[in-house]
């Protein structure tokens, strides 16, 4: 079980099992639990996907939409409640793409998680394990991405990594 007075940095690749880890680990607590979703449906195949995370879920859940307002979203939650964010990358490439200062948000969102007002569970895809990007925006992206994560994970009170959905626990 996760630190109580911190939260879990949950990390792999797509579809590697980080989300219901991370589902599993919430679940743990007592309900009520809040999902904050940072995924934005452009297209039927997004929300096709978006459809599948919400009826993988059953009762308890309350979800949030903050595909840019991370920082509002955990802030306005009551002290105490389990939360679950997922997805950091979708997050940081809404920002990306809004062509907002991405430092600047980064930064907000790491002094935020910093100081958890409950049990938090923050998944995020590891994209750096592969090959070099051909454009510039995927290696800009894939750069900003690193160093998000490791900047969530040093202040994290647990990092798991998850590889074909086992959870491996780094921190």
């Amino acid at each position: 079980m996760p630190d109580r007075k911190g939260f879990s940095f949950i990390r792999g690749g797509a579809r590697g099992g980080k989300g219901a880890h991370a589902e599993k680990l919430i679940t743990a607590l007592p309900a009520p639990w809040t999902y904050i979703a940072t995924a934005q449906a452009y297209d039927e195949e997004m929300r096709e996907r978006i459809a599948h995370h919400r009826a993988r879920r059953g009762e308890g859940w309350e979800t949030l939409d903050a595909p840019l307002d991370l920082v509002g979203a955990l802030t306005s939650l009551p002290s105490g409640r389990p939360v679950l964010v997922d997805c950091l990358t979708l997050w940081l490439t809404n920002h990306m793409l809004a062509e907002h200062d991405v430092e600047a948000e980064c930064a907000r969102l790491v002094a935020t998680l910093a100081k958890p007002r409950g049990p938090w569970f923050v998944v995020s895809n590891e994209v750096g394990l592969g090959i070099v990007p051909d454009n510039a925006l995927a290696r800009r992206f894939r750069d900003a991405a690193g160093r998000l994560n490791q900047q969530v994970a040093s202040v994290a009170s647990e990092v798991v990594l998850t590889v074909a959905g086992l959870p491996l626990k780094v921190k």
